[in-house]
């Protein structure tokens, strides 16, 4: 995902200011899809409220530490997530897609939920309140090769390579699993996840991170990131015109595999959410009211 708009900056300046009608926009542009994640993990509409609710007033909370890194709509999605996981400590609840449901290839020792120690509603505890200034830089330079790698794919139209290092990073697969999605070969698959991370080790050379191929942490990082900042993912506007069948065919054949084979459950909140917009919109105005309610008393007037 992109860095934050300037169309969100604006937004995140209003805010800031104390504007209740920019907040009151905030809201509606991303309560439905923050609805339909939550409503994937917990099922029950109340609970879902509730813990987007508390995500909104979360948000306004640690909105003086929010370095604007990320997009508006990944940082609500990793409070949100965080919620969910600090309510219900199973496993499946910090998959972030749904072949990680299926295929169990984390490994024990390494940790669950790979927002541990990244942004957390709390901004006591917050990822940049947390890390300091060399980590901060080890991982912006981890970000940007990343991003830069990906962009790579999507120009060249090489959806097959990024089909890969998405099974084995974003969704954290083992070689063997990803080639039995695939239908390929696992040595197929360990070629290009060793290429991806030569291509990634050389541009962050010299900043500090343990880069060697037998290095755990390197790869933990970088499975961190991906999934923190979610470059793969396709956009908002992507995913609608995939939903109305107007992208062009490998498009629609790589966005539909995001969606349906690998799962991406971010991605697949946009995609219900946009297929409501057409429906009866009386629930999620109440459900706007009720947060615009809790949550206005926040907001910092000037």
């Amino acid at each position: 995902m992109a860095e934050i708009s300037e169309a969100e900056q604006f937004l995140l300046t209003q805010i800031r200011e104390g504007d209740d009608q920019a907040w009151s926009q905030l809201i509606n542009r991303y309560q439905g899809r923050l609805i339909s994640f939550a409503q994937a993990r917990l099922g029950q509409r109340a609970d879902c409220e509730d813990i987007v609710q508390d995500t909104f007033i979360a948000f306004l909370r640690s909105l003086a530490n929010f370095r604007a890194d990320c997009s508006l709509e990944t940082y609500l999605f990793s409070m949100l997530r965080r919620k969910i996981i600090d309510c219900y400590r199973r496993r499946a609840s910090s998959h972030i897609c749904l072949l990680q449901d299926v295929y169990d290839s984390t490994v024990d020792d390494k940790p669950s939920d790979a927002f541990d120690g990244f942004i957390a509603p709390d901004p006591s505890v917050s990822w940049y309140m947390r890390r300091d200034e060399q980590g901060e830089r080890q991982r912006a330079q981890l970000s940007g090769a990343l991003t830069e790698l990906i962009n790579s794919y999507k120009k060249s139209l090489d959806f097959a390579n990024l089909q890969i290092v998405e099974l084995v990073f974003y969704g954290q697969l083992s070689n063997s699993d990803a080639a039995r999605v695939l239908g390929l070969p696992a040595n197929r698959i360990g070629v290009t996840k060793h290429r991806a991370l030569k291509q990634i080790q050389e541009a962050v050379a010299g900043s500090g991170l343990q880069t060697d191929s037998e290095s755990d942490e390197f790869e933990d990082m970088m499975a961190q990131v991906w999934q923190t900042l979610r470059p793969s993912c396709p956009k908002r506007s992507t995913i609608g015109r995939y939903h109305l069948n107007t992208l062009d065919d490998d498009w629609q054949q790589y966005v539909d595999f995001h969606l349906n084979q690998l799962g991406c459950h971010f991605c697949r909140a946009n995609l219900e959410d946009l297929q409501k917009q057409n429906q009866d919109n009386s629930h999620p105005r109440a459900l706007h009211t009720r947060i615009m309610q809790s949550t206005v008393g926040f907001l910092h007037k000037p």
